[in-house]
């Protein structure tokens, strides 16, 4: 039986979060197109304003990296997916409404 493939970054970041109790992101987005740069702004904002110091936030630009896609289940950009805490939540689409946001956060 084969071990399970993990990506170390990935694992690294998960322990650096169960130790500090932080918020593990990742963004995933297309490009520099202009809904890809209003999610960015949006969570980058909503993080500091709500988690400074208690995050980490990955932007994933699927055109230079295309393999993140299947790896993270996304199937559409931009895709905000939460790794930590757990459960892994992820939220798809328009970034913009904040109320959303933070309940797919745990936040709100």
């Amino acid at each position: 039986m084969n071990a399970p493939s993990v990506d170390t970054a990935e694992f690294e970041r998960a322990l650096e979060a169960r130790d500090e109790g932080a918020y593990v992101l990742q963004l995933f987005v297309s490009g520099m197109s202009p809904r890809s740069t209003a999610a960015i702004t949006s969570i980058k904002s909503l993080c500091e304003e709500l988690l400074a110091g208690k995050y980490t936030l990955e932007i994933v630009d699927l055109y230079d990296d295309p393999q993140a896609a299947p790896v993270q289940h996304v199937m559409a950009s931009p895709t905000l997916v939460r790794q930590r805490p757990l459960p892994i939540r992820r939220l798809v689409g328009d970034l913009s409404d904040r109320a959303t946001v933070l309940r797919a956060l745990g936040l709100g």
